[in-house]
């Protein structure tokens, strides 16, 4: 087969891929992710039940594509909010109040289909990538003084992750910026 048309093949499904996670992106948005269908996904995609059959066997497919997708953009949003100030302290409460109000979403999601989602390897390698990311901002503003430097950097970073966790059960808004700025306050602690 000619190179160019592979490719118009490959760009083609990948296409078709994109349109079925965003339209599942969407959904989610508007109707929950327990109300999500198969049939739903097609006619807003505007492609052919049996179509989307051959890109996904199953909703639980798509639902972990959409996830994939979701928890990288939040990497990504982390990642960049890391990197947008000189002041070290600035962006460590941006990455913390941001992770802090992903985890309260995501505690909004709630049900089995969230539980669904939220396992595999794909979490995991995300858990990776968070741990990474917060191990290298707390170092760069423990050498900075801007955080406690008696507890190892692997050590905060595991503890920010998880009391920022706790989000996840709060019910207002004002309780999560409450456990940012106790989060923040033990961090910087015997600096």
């Amino acid at each position: 087969m000619p190179r160019l048309w592979t490719d118009t093949i490959d760009a083609h499904r990948q296409a078709v891929r994109d349109a079925v996670v965003s339209t599942t992106s969407i959904l989610v948005r508007e109707n929950g992710l327990a109300s999500v269908t198969m049939s739903q996904i097609a006619e807003q995609s505007g492609i052919g039940r049996a179509t989307l059959y051959k890109y996904y066997p199953n909703l639980e497919a798509i639902l972990a594509a959409w996830h994939q997708r979701h928890v990288a953009d939040h990497i990504e949003h982390l990642a960049q909010l890391g990197r947008t100030s000189d002041d070290l302290a600035h962006r460590l409460e941006a990455v913390v109040g941001a992770y802090a109000r992903i985890a309260f979403r995501r505690g909004r999601e709630g049900g089995d289909a969230a539980a669904m989602i939220h396992q595999g390897e794909h979490v995991a390698r995300a858990h990776d990538q968070l741990n990474d990311l917060f191990q290298k901002l707390l170092a760069d503003a423990a050498r900075a003084g801007a955080v406690r430097r008696d507890i190892p950097v692997d050590e905060l970073a595991n503890y920010t992750i998880h009391a920022l966790t706790a989000a996840e059960k709060l019910t207002s808004e004002a309780s999560v910026q409450r456990l940012v700025q106790v989060t923040l306050e033990t961090l910087k602690q015997q600096c």
